[in-house]
This record gives structure tokens, sequence and C-alpha cells, in this order.
């Protein structure tokens, strides 16, 4: 099942890669980045409500609504803002490979601090030499793809 995950990983990774040079052609037609960022996060909330609630019916569960800390809805929702915003200014500067490439090296280094930390209520993982290196690497591998 492993693999599984692991494919699902790749598959998230790829359609991240295609948000990038979409919104960034969304934001040229609109002339904005913000608002295509916001464009964005409105047919995604649609989408993931309208999902929600299939699931909900499918699964014949009922909600049991537990009201999280206030921060954690401002959190998300600005994390995932800021990343979009970036991603929509950064790609047709940069490429699509080099956005992504850079942003999945900023991922990696703040998931081994996360990790390392056991942040969020997270199982605590040593940093290793194989965890510090592969992370070097793909900052390498980053750079390699914007300069090199």
């Amino acid at each position: 099942m492993d693999i599984a995950w692991a494919l699902l990983g790749i598959l998230a990774g790829m359609l991240i890669a295609l948000q990038g040079p979409i919104n960034a052609q969304l934001a040229h037609g609109l002339g904005m980045p913000l608002a295509a960022a916001a464009a964005s996060f409105v047919a995604g909330s649609v989408a993931l409500v309208v999902l929600a609630a299939i699931a909900t019916q499918l699964q014949g569960i009922s909600i049991a609504w537990r009201v999280p800390p206030w921060w954690m809805f401002v959190a998300g929702g600005c994390l995932g803002a800021a990343y979009v915003t970036s991603a929509i200014i950064l790609t047709p500067r940069l490429g699509t490979a080099a956005t992504m490439a850079l942003i999945v090296a900023g991922q990696l280094t703040a998931g081994l601090l996360i990790d390392r930390m056991g942040w969020f209520d997270l199982a605590v993982r040593e940093l290793s030499i194989g965890r510090v290196g592969g992370a070097v690497l793909l900052l390498a591998g980053a750079l390699l793809i914007r300069f090199g």
C-alpha cells in the first residue's frame, strides 16, 4: 500500500505543476495575480463543499462538528493563499520547472523541521544523514534547474 500513497503524492505534485501555469494565464487574463488567486480559491472551495457533501451522503455519516482553535482556520487558508499567489507570480518569471523545484525544496526543508520537532501532534522523526542529504540534493537540483 505504501507504493499507492507514493504514487498519489507524485500525482498531487503533477497537479500542482499544472496549477501554476494555468493560474498564471488566468492572472494574465484578469490583469492581477491576486484576482487569479481569489478565483482559484473560490472554484476550489465550491468543489470541496460539493465533494464533502457527496462523501457525507455516500458514507451515511453525520458530521460531529468539533470546533478547532480559530487560528487553524486562518492559518490554513492564509498559507494556501500565499502559496497560490507566489506560484502565480513566480511561474512566468522562473518557469514551471524551476518554480516547482524551489517550492518543493522549501516544502521539504519545512517538512524536516516539522518532523524533527513533532509539531501539530505529529510523531517525531529524527534527522538522519539520508534525510538531510536528500534535502541538500533536492535543493541542489532546484538550483541547477533554475540556474544550470
